[in-house]
C-alpha cells in the first residue's frame, strides 16, 4: 500500500465532498469550477510525486468527453443542416466560419511575432545545436499534402473512433445534403430526419450528465498538472520567460483581440460574453483539449450567448480543427523566435513572412487534443527549415503553456461562431443581453429560444418547435 498516494487521493475526495455540498446549496456552476481549479493547486503541490491514484480520474473524464465528441458533432451538424432546409444557408455559414477561424489564427500569428521580436525572447541564452534527441519529433512532422488528403474519410468507423473532426464533418454534411436533396422527391426519407432529431435529444442529454462532473474532474486535472511541474524553475530558467510570454500573448489574444472582434463585428458586449463563456474557458484551461471542451462550448453558445444551433454546432466543431490560434499560431511562432535568438541564427524579413504564412496554413487540420501544439510546431518549423531542436528544448514547459493555448483556441471558436451568427441573422439579442439566459425558455413567457429558426421576414414569427437547447445540461446543472 502506497500511503502517500492514498493520502493525495483522500485529499481530492475531500474536495469532491466539499464541492458536492456547495452544489447542493445552489452555488453557481462557474463558481464551482473556479473553486475546483484553485483547490487543485495546493493538493498538487503537497502531493508532488504521489498523484498516481489521482491522475486516472482526470484521464477518465477526458476520455468520456472525447467519446461524446463524434456522435455529438455528427447529430448536431446533420440536424442543423436539415433544419436549414436551404443549401444556400449552408454555403453562407460554412464560408464565413472558415474565414473567421483562419483570421483569428492569423491575428494570433502576427501578435506572437510582434511580441516575441519586441521582447527579444531567447537572446543571451547562447545554445548550441546538436544537444537534443530528435527521433520522436522527426516522426511527428506532417507533410501538408498528407494533411489535406487526411481530410477525406477512408474508413468512417475508424474516423469516428479516432475523433477525426474534418472527416466527421464531411460525412455529416454529405448525409444531410443527400437527405435534403431526396426529401422533395421522396418523402419516404423523412423518418431519417425525425430519427436524427430524436438521437440528438438523447445524445445531448447524456452529454449534459457528463458536464455535471466537470468541477470534480478539474480538481484531479489541476492536481496532476501542478504535481508534475515542480522542477521547471531550476532546470529551465531560460525557458520561463518564453512560458510567461506565451501566457501573455494568449491572454492578449483571448481577451484583447476577441473583445475588439466581438464589439466591432458582432455588436456584443465583450464583458457579457466572457462572463457567460467562462465555464468553457475553465474547462479548456484544465482539460487542455478543445475537442474535449466542445460540449461545453456549444452548450454555452446556444443557451447563454444566443447563437443559433445551426451556427454553434457547425462553427464550434470546425474551430477544433481549423484556426486554433493558441496551438497552431502563437506557440510555433514564439518557439521559432526564441530558438532563432537562443541559437543565434540569421533570419531575414522574408523568412519571417514565410514563417507567419506557414503558421496560418498549418492550422488547417490541427486536431484539438492535448499535445497537438507540439505536432503543429514541428510541422511549421520543419516546413520553414528551422531545427526541430527548438521544439525539443521547449517540451518541458509545453504542458503548462497548453493551458493558456487551449483557452485561446476555445475562445476563438466561440467568438467566431458569435460573429458568424450575427452576420447571417442567427444571433438572439434577447438571450445575448439577458444575464439570466440559460433558464429553460418554456419557463420565461415571451422568450424566443436561441435555436428557434429566424424568419426571413423581419416581422414574421415562425412557430416554435421542440429543441435541445434546454436539454444539453443535466437537470441539476446550470452552466453560467
Amino acid at each position: 500500500m502506497n500511503w502517500l498516494n492514498l493520502a493525495t487521493l483522500t485529499a481530492v475526495v475531500v474536495v469532491f465532498v466539499a464541492l458536492s455540498l456547495l452544489r447542493r446549496r445552489g452555488v453557481n456552476f462557474s463558481v464551482l469550477t473556479l473553486i475546483a481549479l484553485v483547490a487543485g493547486v495546493p493538493v498538487g503541490i503537497v502531493g508532488a510525486d504521489h498523484v498516481a491514484w489521482v491522475e486516472p480520474i482526470g484521464r477518465i473524464y477526458i476520455n468520456v468527453l472525447l467519446a461524446a465528441v463524434a456522435p455529438l458533432i455528427a447529430v448536431a451538424i446533420i440536424s442543423s443542416i436539415i433544419s436549414l432546409g436551404d443549401l444556400a444557408k449552408l454555403r453562407r455559414i460554412g464560408s464565413r466560419s472558415a474565414f473567421w477561424l483562419l483570421l483569428s489564427n492569423a491575428l494570433g500569428v502576427v501578435i506572437a511575432l510582434g511580441v516575441g521580436l519586441a521582447a527579444g525572447t531567447g537572446k543571451g541564452v547562447d545554445e548550441q545545436l546538436g544537444g537534443q534527441e530528435l527521433n520522436v519529433l522527426e516522426n511527428s512532422v506532417q507533410d501538408f499534402t498528407q494533411v489535406v488528403v487526411s481530410f477525406f474519410p477512408t474508413n468512417v468507423v475508424g474516423d469516428f473512433s479516432a475523433n477525426k473532426i474534418i472527416p466527421i464533418i464531411l460525412v455529416s454534411v454529405t448525409l444531410a445534403i443527400a437527405y435534403l436533396a431526396l426529401l422533395k422527391e421522396n418523402p419516404a426519407v423523412r423518418p431519417f430526419g425525425n430519427g436524427i432529431e430524436a438521437l440528438k435529444l438523447v445524445v445531448f442529454k447524456a452529454v449534459g450528465y457528463v458536464l455535471g462532473l466537470t468541477p470534480y474532474a478539474i480538481v484531479a486535472l489541476t492536481t496532476t498538472v501542478v504535481a508534475g511541474t515542480d522542477d521547471l524553475g531550476e532546470k529551465f530558467t531560460s525557458l520561463l520567460g518564453l512560458l510567461a510570454l506565451t501566457w501573455l500573448t494568449c491572454f492578449v489574444h483571448t481577451f484583447g483581440v476577441n473583445a475588439v472582434l466581438l464589439r466591432v463585428f458582432a455588436d456584443v458586449s465583450p464583458l457579457a460574453f466572457f462572463r457567460k463563456f467562462l465555464p468553457a474557458q475553465v474547462t479548456a484551461f484544465t482539460t487542455q483539449s478543445s475537442v474535449g471542451t466542445l460540449p461545453v462550448t456549444t452548450d454555452l453558445l446556444t443557451r447563454r450567448i444566443g447563437v443559433h444551433s445551426e451556427v454553434a454546432h457547425f462553427t464550434a466543431p470546425l474551430g477544433t480543427t481549423i484556426g486554433m490560434p493558441g496551438c497552431a499560431g502563437i506557440w510555433p511562432v514564439l518557439i521559432a523566435v526564441w530558438g532563432i535568438n537562443a541559437y543565434g541564427l540569421d533570419y531575414g524579413v522574408t523568412d519571417w513572412i514565410v514563417l507567419a504564412v506557414l503558421g496560418v496554413l498549418v492550422s488547417v487540420g490541427t486536431a484539438g487534443v492535448p499535445g497537438v501544439a507540439t505536432v503543429a510546431a514541428v510541422t511549421v518549423l520543419a516546413a520553414a527549415g528551422l531545427p526541430l531542436e527548438f521544439v525539443a528544448v521547449t517540451l518541458p514547459i509545453s504542458t503548462i503553456a497548453d493551458m493558456a493555448r487551449t483557452t485561446t483556441n476555445v475562445t476563438a471558436a466561440g467568438v467566431s461562431a458569435t460573429i458568424v451568427a450575427r452576420q447571417v441573422g442567427l444571433l438572439d439579442d434577447d438571450v445575448a443581453q439577458d444575464p439570466h439566459a440559460g433558464i429553460d425558455p418554456d419557463q420565461i413567457p415571451g422568450r424566443r429560444r436561441a435555436d428557434q429558426p429566424v424568419a426571413d421576414a423581419p416581422h414574421s414569427t415562425p412557430p416554435v418547435t421542440p429543441t435541445v437547447a434546454s436539454t444539453v445540461a443535466a437537470p441539476d446543472v446550470e452552466l453560467v
